[in-house]
């Protein structure tokens, strides 16, 4: 049965949240939660492909990669142009898919999703760096930490993706 995504503002918001902080994880989340609930809006859409289970594998690897790679020396700043560029689109990809799984304007969720990760990569850069200062950790420490995080706010969305999936049954039934 068709999943009804019931709150796509709220979702994409928290997606392009997600981008600003780790790029590849708002497109994994989003492909797992549709990978496991598609949805007739995508059937003839290029984002279609983002229902399939071996592209959210593929992107959940690349999630877990950045994780690695952002604590490396030579990982550069993500207030960078191309980084912010990445960001941006990765949340904009996320509250398209969004937005248009849900029957919404994608416009919207492009620009929602966008809008959150470009704030969200400022905030997220300049927080971790101002709490490096205050205290002293050191910054991959803070970074393992903001990981913690993104992985906290994903699974939250995927369980909410599932608990809104079985209401949208229920009330069908």
């Amino acid at each position: 049965m068709q999943k009804k995504i019931l709150k796509p503002f709220w979702q994409t918001l928290a997606l392009g949240v997600l981008a600003g902080m780790r790029a590849n994880s708002a497109p994994a989340v989003v492909s797992h939660i549709l990978s496991n609930h598609p949805s007739a809006q995508l059937k003839n859409s290029p984002l279609k492909l983002l229902q399939s289970p071996k592209v959210a594998n593929v992107l959940k690897v690349l999630a877990l990669g950045e994780f690695v790679g952002d604590k490396l020396p030579v990982a550069g700043d993500r207030i960078k142009p191309v980084s912010v560029t990445f960001r941006s689109l990765s949340g904009s990809l996320a509250g398209t898919s969004i937005y248009k799984a849900s029957g919404n304007h994608t416009l919207a969720g492009a620009v929602l999703g966008a809008a959150a990760a470009f704030g969200s990569t400022f905030g997220s850069f300049y927080l971790r760096k101002m709490i490096v200062e205050k205290t002293g950790i050191y910054d991959p420490i803070i970074g393992a930490i903001e990981d913690i995080l993104v992985v906290g706010v994903a699974v939250s969305l995927i369980k909410y993706s599932e608990q809104e999936a079985s209401e949208f049954e229920l009330v069908k039934k």
